[in-house]
């Protein structure tokens, strides 16, 4: 008879084997009845039918490619001066809406005030030369008729012997002498009448000059940057603010070499605006037709419709078609996810069973990829009232 050390001896190993079979078993699904190793679908174990059915599909898709780029304005304009003068204000700031036209920073116009005065006063002057050139060519022309009258008389008087060939002679250089003052009146006249308008012109000029020492907005939209501070010297070339036009703005995306060959002016082109969790559509309006030598891309310029809430400097992305490729497709309520893990319903020889499959992107808002688990053709249970 066997003592209670060799008995103990004996059960342990044998309890041990027990428990490892047990657990095996377990694992193997004898005891859960659900569960499907990974991968692969399981002729004992049935599930529920599904409240509604789908065929799995096979489908060509687009493969995009992403370029990614920034919002920018269609038009920068960078406000300078056009005439040299301090400035002394400015009605702006960045981040200021401003219409064409407004006023943005007054410039110091003292100096030019005083050439303004100084050229109204030559124009002044120039009037009254013209006035007296005028009065001066009247007095010539009366001079003048009155030296042909009396060249006229001497004329007739010397016909009838009354006057000598001296007093002829000195009527006639009367009449010479007076004719050339009328010209010369006429030269005076048609000096001071130039005089005049070279004088108008030095008015016009520093008139528009003083108006230029404020600056207005060339264009609507939002002031960005300033460039210079109250006290600095402006003069011509020189920034002072950046003005961008936000209703028209267009995204500047950076396209690789080798798929710029999908890309031509005109085209319509997806384009995602993550902040704004949106996409739209815009059309490409230029490419810039040299390649960066060091990345090997290419500038693409594409046209934005106009979006409240969209502003210059936000990322977006440009959706560009590369590849086409078949892929399997899903209703997305199909897919059961338990954790990490994911499964769906299929039905095979009449009973519904669980199948792990593994997804990828998603086709639209309703439909996924599936990677693997599926062939395309199967029959699989869907959420209620979703029939495929």
């Amino acid at each position: 008879m066997n003592s209670p050390s060799k008995l103990k001896k004996i059960l342990v190993p044998v309890a041990g084997m027990a428990v490892l079979v047990v657990l095996l078993l377990y694992m193997t699904g004898v005891f859960t009845g659900g569960k499907i190793p990974p991968g692969a679908t399981d002729a004992r174990v049935s599930a529920p039918p599904p409240p509604a059915t789908a065929t799995v599909s096979v489908e060509d898709i687009i493969e995009y490619y992403e370029a990614v780029g920034t919002v920018r304005p269609r038009t920068e304009t960078q406000i300078e001066a056009q005439v040299t003068g301090r400035i002394l204000q400015y009605h702006v700031s960045p981040g200021t809406q401003v219409v064409k036209g407004q006023m943005l920073i007054q410039l110091d116009s003292s100096q030019l005030n005083a050439q303004v005065e100084e050229s109204a006063q030559g124009l002044v002057s120039a009037r009254a030369m013209h006035e007296q050139a005028k009065q001066g060519l009247e007095q010539a022309k009366a001079a003048f008729d009155e030296a042909a009258k009396a060249y006229q008389r001497v004329k007739t008087y010397y016909a009838s012997e009354a006057a000598t060939q001296q007093d002829l002679e000195r009527a006639e250089s009367a009449y010479l002498q007076a004719q050339a003052g009328v010209r010369q009146a006429e030269d005076g006249v048609k000096g001071a009448r130039a005089g005049v308008v070279r004088a108008q012109t030095v008015v016009d000029q520093r008139q528009i000059s003083k108006e230029y020492t404020q600056i207005t907005a060339p264009t609507d939209g939002e002031v960005v940057k300033r460039l210079a501070e109250k006290g600095d010297l402006a003069w011509p070339g020189k920034p002072l603010l950046v003005i961008q036009t936000r209703s028209q703005l267009r995204l500047e995306a950076v396209v690789r070499e080798g798929l710029i060959s999908h890309v031509r002016i005109g085209t319509p082109l997806e384009i995602a605006i993550d902040s704004m969790d949106l996409i739209i559509e815009g059309t490409v309006e230029e490419i810039v037709p040299s390649a960066d030598p060091i990345t090997r891309t290419f500038l693409v310029k594409v046209d934005l419709p106009q979006m409240p809430g969209m502003f210059p400097g936000m990322f977006g992305r440009l959706m560009i078609p590369a590849v086409t490729r078949s892929v399997v497709a899903a209703p997305k309520s199909a897919i059961e996810r338990t954790g990490q893990l994911e499964m769906v319903t299929i039905q095979e020889d009449g009973i519904w069973k669980k199948v792990f499959v593994k997804t990828g992107k998603a086709l639209g808002p309703n439909r996924v990829e599936v990677l693997s688990g599926l062939k395309g053709g199967e029959t699989i249970g869907v959420a209620g009232g979703e029939n495929g």
